[in-house]
């Protein structure tokens, strides 16, 4: 027992200063792996970009697709021809210009992801409706008119 400046035993004993010693460090996270903001490597085949942006695009073109039809009974070849062109366009390049500026600087998707909101989930959402778009596009064609 380690004794004080006054003779009197201390009130810590030597059990704890060995357990505090024995203590190993706590390790540290590993650092992120630095994000490249190359335009190659964001908008590689394999890259960051290429399948967030197509997701976005056809989740907000199925809900719109959708939309339009049930609002006018147009299906979506007629919504194509009939000034479809201009607002694809401009909702592409806002959406892509939206979605690259983060890209290039270092910001990763799954950063920003929360727990109720996950790039996983936005990465299937997507993907769902991609084959969506897709599988409307298709019935419509083969029915010959709106699907709704």
């Amino acid at each position: 027992m380690a004794a004080s400046c006054y003779g009197m035993p201390s009130i810590s004993s030597e059990n704890e200063i060995k357990e505090t010693a024995a203590a190993p460090p706590k390790p540290t996270p590993p650092p992120k792996p630095k994000v490249s903001t190359s335009f190659f490597d964001v908008l590689a085949f394999s890259g960051p970009a290429p399948e967030r942006i197509n997701g976005r695009l056809a989740m907000i073109g199925f809900v719109t697709a959708l939309g339009v039809e049930l609002a006018n009974g147009q299906d979506i070849f007629a919504q194509i021809q009939n000034g479809g062109i201009p607002w694809f366009l401009f909702t592409s390049a806002l959406l892509t210009g939206a979605s690259l500026v983060p890209m290039f600087q270092g910001v990763t998707v799954e950063s920003k992801s929360g727990q109720l909101m996950t790039s996983d989930a936005e990465l299937w959402n997507g993907r769902f409706a991609m084959l969506g778009l897709v599988g409307l596009a298709l019935t419509e064609f083969v029915k010959g008119g709106a699907l709704v």
